[in-house]
């Protein structure tokens, strides 16, 4: 990981209108500016740990980033995924405890990190930061409802159309309009799904013989959307 002083204005980023800080006035953006740190990651490095203490809050600039949990026996559950304009760290600051997930990089990825002596204060003077986090926090809380509930009551191979799907609507798709932007290896898509490594590369490979997907260089191409759709039985 490789921390450094932050030269440009928050204000200038693209991701400022979709940012927890979207509503900062002059003077608050000025002390962001000065407070803030940049944070280099390259693919696969961890960006802080479970169960240790949270020091600061982190934005996405631009790559992307999973969010994940491990059990007692190591095994990784990815609980969500992290893109430009999303905040992460975020519930540890608000409720004050230990991070419940560790947070690792899927790309080179950029983030603006913001020390939490500095939020406090931005936050006491502009309620709109913690009105915001609260937001995504039970934006959260819904998509987590909604996996329980789909591990409940889904079986396998919906649940892996589904989790295409997700991928789809959260990194878009490479500039051939059928590749997934994004690469991950088959067991952090296993994590992703709920299900074991083995079941997944099975799945998959079923997809790709119904010929609604295509499999290139551990990339994913969805080919018939329409299929995937109905597989994942949301046009229900």
């Amino acid at each position: 990981m490789d921390i450094g002083h932050c030269s440009y204005n928050c204000k200038d980023c693209p991701n400022c209108k979709m940012s927890v800080f979207s509503d900062l006035k002059e003077d608050e953006f000025d002390f962001l500016n000065y407070e803030k740190s940049i944070v280099q990651l390259h693919k696969g490095q961890i960006l802080f740990l479970q169960d240790t203490k949270p020091h600061g809050l982190y934005c996405v600039k631009n790559g992307k980033v999973k969010i994940f949990r491990r059990g007692s026996e190591g095994k990784e559950q990815i609980v969500r995924l992290a893109h430009d304009a999303d905040v992460v760290g975020y519930r540890a600051l608000i409720s004050d405890e230990n991070y419940q997930c560790g947070a690792a990089a899927l790309e080179e990825t950029t983030l603006c990190y913001v020390p939490k002596p500095a939020l406090d204060k931005l936050m006491d003077r502009n309620v709109s930061i913690y009105k915001k986090m609260i937001s995504v926090l039970a934006d959260d809380l819904k998509s987590a409802e909604l996996k329980i509930s789909d591990l409940a009551q889904k079986p396998v191979r919906e649940r892996v159309a589904e989790t295409l799907i997700m991928i789809k609507e959260k990194y878009g798709l490479e500039s051939d309009g059928v590749t997934l932007n994004v690469v991950l290896t088959r067991e952090e898509m296993a994590n992703l799904v709920g299900t074991a490594t083995e079941s997944l590369i099975r799945i998959l490979s079923d997809f790709k013989k119904e010929g609604f997907i295509e499999v290139e260089n551990k990339r994913i191409k969805i080919i018939d959307f329409d299929h995937l759709y109905a597989t994942a039985h949301l046009y229900d």
